[in-house]
């Protein structure tokens, strides 16, 4: 029994540490194991937020797009935009550039900014919208209903067409890594688009382009007499100018809109007849236009923004320089949501060319929402 003692403790020692190397070893795989899910929760959260320029992270989509087709001439994996041979109508760009473009769209096209945009599908847009003949009458509790007047509705269909562009890049811009692709191209096809809708909102023909809102008809009658479409005009008083009170007639421009459409009303005019209107001063000297209070914010003419559009015309006889109405709810913009791109790498060497093309429409959507301004007596 005495010799016992010993070897028992001699085990239980040897025990002890096989535990302890036991432990040391779960405790290591358990640190190896914390270790690689911190790593894929720190992997997660630099996906899912934005990097510190304030960027999005870069999806697979837009980096195949960009990468892949627009610096080498890939085209697996894209959408084609016709669906039949790859690549006749371009290829859909990814909805960030898309978005990139939008955006430039609408802060450098004066009309876009306060029109009503719609997206439509292959067949176009169509609306019908209400004369707003009244509908309604009062009786007596037990007196007959008489029928009422019915009203009278009158289809919208914006006239479209094919809007492109078509920027180019040296082979050596789009080989430099450094190059921002994305932004420059959306910068460009932006800035093409809006030149050109510019011109078509405010004076387009109709045919294969919008119908700018100065083509329709106008007339001096007031709402309620006027053939739906027709637009109204309030006459300055003189042939080839303003009169001597050239206040009051823009104080009757504003007032020729309806209550309901002044929420939201805004000026258009361009440049030339802005530096005219500056110049008008009311009965107690101030004058009309008063610059924005805050950064960025628009000048206002009579308490409504001014926004200058340099395709409407000049003062001159028979002119129509000042627009002023609540253009949301107005003038219609319908466009095909998808931009897209053909990549061109012949037809101007060096220079690869990058074919843009997007289906936008418009029109008039309520003659009664925008008034104009005719130099006339």
């Amino acid at each position: 029994m005495d010799h016992e003692l010993p070897d028992q403790a001699l085990d239980a020692s040897f025990d002890i540490v096989a535990r302890q190397d036991a432990a040391d070893q779960m405790l290591g795989a358990l640190r190896s194991d914390v270790e690689e899910v911190k790593g894929r929760l720190d992997r997660a959260a630099r996906q899912a937020r934005p990097a510190l320029d304030g960027s999005a992270p870069v999806s697979p989509e837009l980096k195949g797009f960009v990468d892949g087709y627009l610096r080498l001439g890939r085209t697996s994996e894209l959408k084609s935009v016709t669906g039949a041979v790859a690549g006749d109508g371009g290829f859909a760009v990814p909805r960030e550039i898309d978005a990139l473009i939008a955006a430039q769209l609408k802060t450098i096209s004066p009309i876009r900014g306060v029109a009503q945009i719609v997206q439509t599908g292959t067949a176009g847009y169509r609306k019908l919208i209400t004369n707003s003949t009244a509908n309604s009458g009062w009786v007596s509790e037990t007196g007959a209903r008489p029928e009422t007047l019915t009203s009278k509705f009158n289809e919208i269909v914006p006239p479209m067409g094919e809007l492109y562009a078509n920027p180019s890049a040296s082979q050596a811009m789009l080989d430099d890594a450094g190059f921002d692709l994305e932004a420059w191209l959306a910068d460009e096809i932006a800035t093409e688009f809006a030149r050109a809708e510019g011109t078509a909102f405010i004076n387009g023909s109709g045919t294969n382009q919008p119908k700018g809102f100065l083509q329709q008809p106008t007339a001096l009658t007031a709402d309620a007499a006027r053939v739906f479409g027709t637009l109204q005009h309030v006459v300055t008083g003189n042939a080839s100018g303003f009169d001597t009170a050239p206040e009051l007639k823009l104080i009757d421009l504003v007032h020729s809109l309806r209550a309901a459409h002044r929420q939201g009303a805004v000026f258009i005019m361009n440049t030339k007849t802005l530096a005219t209107v500056r110049k008008f001063k009311a009965a107690d000297g101030t004058f009309l236009w008063q610059p924005g209070i805050f950064e960025n914010a628009p000048a206002r003419l009579l308490g409504y923004p001014v926004i200058e559009a340099e395709d409407m015309p000049d003062i001159a006889a028979n002119a129509l320089p000042i627009a002023f109405g609540n253009f949301r709810n107005g003038y219609i913009i319908a466009e095909r949501k998808t931009t897209s791109i053909l990549r061109d790498p012949y037809t101007n060497k060096p220079y690869v060319n990058f074919y843009a093309t997007k289906r936008i429409g418009g029109q008039v959507l309520d003659s009664d929402a925008i008034k104009l301004l005719k130099i006339s007596l």
